[in-house]
């Protein structure tokens, strides 16, 4: 076909779908991950439609924390809002054994997701994309009637309205209506329960610049506090099924931090899920991104990086289907789509299995490497920087290939029995480091 004919026929498809109200993209979820998709999709020049239930902003349970390639994956621009820097971790086990470790440059930063998520959208906006606030998807259609040609979903929404689009995203979160089209098998879930906590402006100040990590008592759990301004963001996470144990953990930290007398502004609960390897990330010409996709990184839960990245992607593949004239195209860039998400993404996903896996017999021991071995501090470093990843990690450094085989092969042990070295009052043995 010569090239003036393949003009005409895009001119031709364009008035078309113009007529009849055919999108290229529909993202479902306006999110870090929906709204990154539609960023992408936009500034190709497609007509991007980016829907989501709620009225934005937003509240959502999250720590808040900005790493490295949550950074690096914004639009061009993009001003962080951010509410603190971090230039120190306070580790503790179970609210033992605590110790400070500083740095001279700043590790990562903290954001409220409201605002943060706002700004995202009016990117997306700005390049392009129409955004639609209030409704509700109640599924995708890829056969039947209400789909004029094989070219085209209908998304049909809560009320009888049905959209058309050339390909549609799910960023609709982790329980996900198009995830759940798509069949997203998921192998880990999470109960993560959160309080932002407005503290005096003497308590603020203590605070500043440093965020607590504490290993928790349940296997694989860990808790938080994260600084923003006048109010801590304070939380923790465990494996789905020990609720009540989870709120526990909670009461007792907030309390043990010298914060049970100050009231919650808000207190939520959230489950995280995380997609188990054989899961598809795609359906005909629906793609799936971030907490719909049941991708973040395991052992820390971090879903945020994951969301923006896997948004960039989708958005970006999303167009290359809304192009295919035919299924064997489609299949062809969903595929490519799903590669690239398990080239990068999937390979930070496995080493953070194994991890997990190596935390929840020897939490201990992560504690004793971050608070006394300089290398795995180092690596935190690094990670939270963005200058590496986990999969980077160990496959170019040998000593990190050597530790995580060598967790991988440590028996189950008796938590209790497990030796934790360092010191037992909070401050000491503050290091900095460059």
């Amino acid at each position: 076909m010569s090239s003036e004919n393949s003009s005409a026929d895009s001119s031709a498809d364009f008035s078309a779908d113009h007529e009849r109200q055919v999108w290229d993209v529909v993202v479902v979820g306006a999110g870090p991950a929906g709204a990154s998709a539609a960023y992408a999709a936009a500034v190709a020049g497609r007509r991007v439609l980016l829907l989501e239930k709620a009225d934005l902003p937003r509240y959502k349970t999250c720590g808040g924390g900005i790493i490295g390639p949550s950074r690096d994956a914004l639009p061009p621009g993009f001003e962080l809002p951010l509410r603190d820097r971090v230039h120190a971790v306070t580790f503790s086990h179970n609210g033992r054994f605590t110790r400070t470790r500083r740095s001279k440059n700043m590790l990562f930063g903290l954001i409220n997701r409201p605002e943060f998520d706002q700004q995202l959208v009016e990117h997306a906006e700005k390049a392009g994309a129409e955004l639609r606030t209030g409704v509700t998807v109640s599924r995708v259609e890829q056969h039947g009637s209400a789909v004029p040609d094989r070219r085209t979903v209908a998304v049909v929404l809560q009320g009888g309205e049905t959209l058309l689009a050339r390909a549609v995203v799910g960023a609709d979160g982790s329980a996900s209506r198009i995830g759940a089209h798509v069949g997203v098998k998921l192998d880990q879930v999470d109960l993560g329960l959160e309080a932002e906590i407005p503290v005096p402006e003497t308590v603020a100040e203590d605070w500043k610049g440093r965020v607590l990590i504490d290993w928790g008592p349940i296997p694989g759990s860990y808790g938080w506090v994260f600084p923003k301004g006048d109010t801590l963001t304070v939380g923790v996470i465990s494996a789905r099924g020990e609720g009540a144990a989870t709120k526990r953990y909670l009461e007792d930290f907030i309390g043990r931090l010298g914060l049970a007398g100050f009231e919650p502004s808000i207190s939520s609960g959230h489950l995280t899920r995380c997609r188990a390897d054989d899961s598809p990330l795609s359906r005909g010409r629906v793609l799936v991104c971030g907490d719909a996709a049941g991708l973040l990184e395991p052992w820390t839960r971090e879903g945020i990086s994951f969301a923006l990245r896997s948004g960039r992607l989708a958005g970006e593949w999303a167009v290359r289907i809304a192009e295919a004239h035919d299924a064997v195209d489609t299949r062809r860039q969903a595929l490519n789509y799903a590669f690239a998400v398990k080239a990068g993404l999937g390979v930070e996903m496995a080493v953070g299995k194994r991890l997990l896996a190596a935390f929840e017999r020897r939490p201990g021991l992560f504690h004793a490497a971050l608070t006394g071995f300089r290398p795995a501090w180092r690596a935190f470093m690094d990670i939270t920087r963005g200058s590496t990843s986990l999969g980077e990690l160990v496959r170019n450094r040998p000593i990190a290939q050597r530790a995580l085989t060598a967790l991988d092969r440590r028996p189950v042990a008796d938590p209790a029995s497990e030796p934790v070295t360092g010191p037992d009052r909070p401050g000491d043995a503050e290091d900095v480091t460059s």
